[in-house]
């Protein structure tokens, strides 16, 4: 039985599309003054967010989402850069939905994403006060340094098998198998 301080995974986890392009937005919306600075180690006016929001998928950008109560409530993205071979990797995590595990899934299917792109290094930059950012990077590596107030995780992901291909397919069918359970059991109307 979970501690009174565990909160139970109830949702499900999926890559975004561009049609989620609003519950992304409202997801980054939602999230509280800390949780933006947190994210974007900088204060993030809500223009800044629906302009992020609106941009973030003509980019290329692999981001995978937990989803609990039809709501969007945990985002990862992975942004590659020009080279092919390095990618940013980011998360959001509404304050309900935090020490819960759901950061720790959403990296290993960011993992399992830049392995199957030929992604090489996965950089994560977090503020120095980012404590939960910086547990979830020593979980994935050893790898974190100091630089200029930043800490900045680098992750070394292996090369694409087949069964890594393999399993990023079975994530993405239970993603879709979760969508729609998840809308067959929401009331008409919302």
């Amino acid at each position: 039985m979970p501690h009174s301080s565990e909160k139970p995974q109830t949702g499900y986890y999926r890559k975004l599309t561009f049609a989620d392009q609003p519950r992304f937005r409202d997801h980054l919306l939602r999230l509280d003054p800390q949780a933006r600075r947190a994210r974007f180690a900088m204060p993030a006016s809500d223009a800044f967010l629906r302009c992020y929001a609106e941009t973030s998928f003509t980019l290329g950008t692999v981001i995978h989402g937990y989803f609990a109560d039809g709501h969007l409530r945990a985002v990862a993205e992975l942004r590659s850069f020009s080279d092919g071979e390095t990618a940013e990797a980011a998360f959001s995590v509404e304050s309900g939905s935090q020490q819960a595990g759901i950061g720790t899934r959403l990296m290993e299917l960011t993992l399992i994403a830049a392995r199957n792109r030929g992604c090489r290094h996965i950089y994560m930059n977090c503020l120095a006060t980012n404590r939960a950012m910086q547990q979830l990077a020593r979980k994935f590596t050893a790898d974190l340094t100091f630089e200029m107030g930043d800490i900045i995780g680098r992750i070394e992901p292996r090369s694409f098998s087949l069964f890594s291909l393999a399993r990023e397919q079975i994530a993405d069918a239970f993603g879709v198998i979760g969508a729609f359970t998840d809308t067959g059991r929401r009331p008409a109307g919302r």
